[in-house]
């Protein structure tokens, strides 16, 4: 007679339909993913400005009126933000939502103090007669940095909605993943700039 098994307990596993075999959310590998494209775009645009710093057809280069005193303290505010962030991150982990939705207007708001000292910065080489066309510098110059700063812009939005999520009661520390999600983003920024920082500041023209 064949033997038969014998019935046992039937083992279930419950899976997380937002998972991948990466051990990441789809939602988290997606954010790696846009940013390593926005690794390549950020190179090309250092890249380019390595290339045309120098060139100032006989007019005003960007390195002949920096401060760097007052890009400095802007760029210490930025980074300053990564820590009020990833105490944001920390509060939403706990559940705290009180202390996240404060952490979160603080790093909006460092945020704003650099974008806001990047826009005195552009006046006050416009000012200086230093446009976006006078020169291929310049072009790269404004380009670049820019382009950061519009990234800092869209933080700010991403932080500000998160706020507002919290304080209607929709972002609950179920959802602390989307409070990583968009510190991955914003801590992101703040590294490019460090490199944007060295390369535009800190080197000297030749």
């Amino acid at each position: 007679m064949a033997a038969t098994m014998t019935d046992g307990p039937v083992e279930t596993h419950d899976h997380d339909p937002h998972a991948t075999n990466t051990g990441i959310s789809n939602t988290k590998l997606a954010m790696w993913l846009f940013l390593s494209t926005e690794c390549l775009l950020f190179g090309g645009l250092i890249s380019t400005y390595l290339l045309y710093k120098t060139r100032g057809n006989g007019t005003t280069l960007p390195t002949d009126i920096f401060d760097i005193l007052f890009t400095s303290v802007s760029s210490f505010v930025l980074l300053a933000s990564s820590l009020t962030m990833v105490l944001a991150l920390s509060a939403a982990v706990r559940g705290d939502m009180p202390r996240t939705k404060v952490w979160l207007m603080v790093t909006a708001l460092l945020g704003a103090v650099f974008v806001g000292g990047q826009v005195y910065e552009f006046t006050t080489f416009y000012r200086e007669g230093l446009g976006y066309t006078t020169n291929p510098a310049a072009s790269a110059f404004y380009t670049l940095t820019g382009f950061h700063g519009v990234h800092v812009s869209l933080g700010i939005l991403m932080l500000m909605s998160l706020y507002v999520a919290a304080s209607q009661g929709r972002l609950t520390a179920r959802h602390h993943e989307t409070v990583e999600i968009v510190g991955l983003y914003w801590h992101f920024v703040d590294v490019v700039w460090i490199f944007i920082f060295t390369v535009i500041y800190l080197i000297p023209a030749e």
